[in-house]
């Protein structure tokens, strides 16, 4: 008479490969979310500095040389802290200009979000024309 079935020390060993093949999945998926969050996070921030860029390309009035800096409310970043830091820089000044000439201004935006306990930035940098102030002579003079 003939037995059909698995012995016991086979049904173990099926076992064992199944549990390796499970974790090794699992493992894998987990990673895959993980990087799917931080492309989340990253995608995220790029379409918000797209939006600040061109909020301060067509912006008047904006402070000339020193940093200026905001963030972005939980409800649009899906609650990771986010925010930006701006400075305006000359580009091309004439070299005797006056009041009323045209010249290019650099606009440097880095954007930040936290990832975890780790900051992670990029930068944008953006150009546009402007027209000399007295107070921007004054600050092409100073630097």
């Amino acid at each position: 008479m003939t037995r059909r079935g698995f012995t016991l020390l086979e049904c173990l060993v099926a076992t064992v490969i199944m549990a390796i093949a499970v974790a090794a999945l699992m493992s894998a998926i987990t990673t895959s979310v993980r990087n799917a969050a931080r492309l989340t996070d990253h995608d995220r921030a790029a379409l918000l500095a797209r939006q600040k860029m061109d909020e301060l390309l067509v912006a008047d009035g904006l402070q000339k040389i020193i940093p200026f800096e905001g963030a972005w409310g939980p409800e649009v970043t899906g609650g990771v802290p986010m925010g930006w830091i701006a400075r305006l820089t000359p580009f091309e000044v004439p070299r005797h200009a006056s009041a009323g000439t045209p010249f290019l201004e650099r606009i440097e935006l880095e954007i930040w979000w936290l990832n975890g306990q780790q900051r992670r930035t990029f930068a944008l940098e953006g150009f546009r024309r402007a027209v000399l102030t007295r107070a921007d002579l004054a600050a092409v003079k100073a630097q």
